[in-house]
């Protein structure tokens, strides 16, 4: 078990399993030194955590989660093309997509619960550029969409 995954156990999570992409894509690249994973959702056990728009059927609490379960997806996705999470020296961007109601404004306040989670996990090291994008829709009606690139070793 890799550190990364021994800190997540401490905080209470797991690395989940990978679902298979929806459509006609990789969950993840790499590239050089860096790893561009693509869109994640707050699945759980194969299944959404929460389905609709934060601000309507989603609370803010529970979009924050969702942010929260994305991330674990996205570090599962960044697992299947470098040997070890461990070889993640750090997050360099992260854009979070929110499936808002009308009126919602609280994006950043939502993508935070993923940003929270990745320096809980990386440190220093998991402080990262962001964007916070408020949206009409996601696939399957999911609250949150996180976009993550890391930069690794070796």
């Amino acid at each position: 078990m890799s550190k990364v995954e021994e800190r997540l156990q401490r905080l209470g999570y797991r690395l989940p399993e990978l679902l298979d992409p929806m459509a006609e894509y990789l969950p993840a690249k790499r590239v050089g030194n860096l790893v561009f994973v693509s869109g994640q959702g707050p699945y759980v056990d194969g299944r959404p955590q929460f389905a609709g728009r934060v601000g309507d059927r989603v609370t803010l609490e529970e979009a924050r989660l969702a942010a929260r379960s994305a991330v674990l997806n996205g570090l599962a996705a960044a697992a299947t093309v470098i040997a070890s999470l461990d070889d993640i020296s750090q997050v360099v961007h992260v854009r979070g997509f929110v499936n808002s109601a009308p009126g919602f404004v609280q994006q950043p306040s939502v993508v935070d619960g993923a940003s929270q989670l990745l320096v809980e996990v990386f440190g220093e090291c998991g402080r990262h550029a962001r964007a916070s994008i408020g949206i009409c829709g996601l696939p399957s009606d999911l609250p949150v969409e996180i976009e993550l690139v890391f930069e690794v070793r070796g």
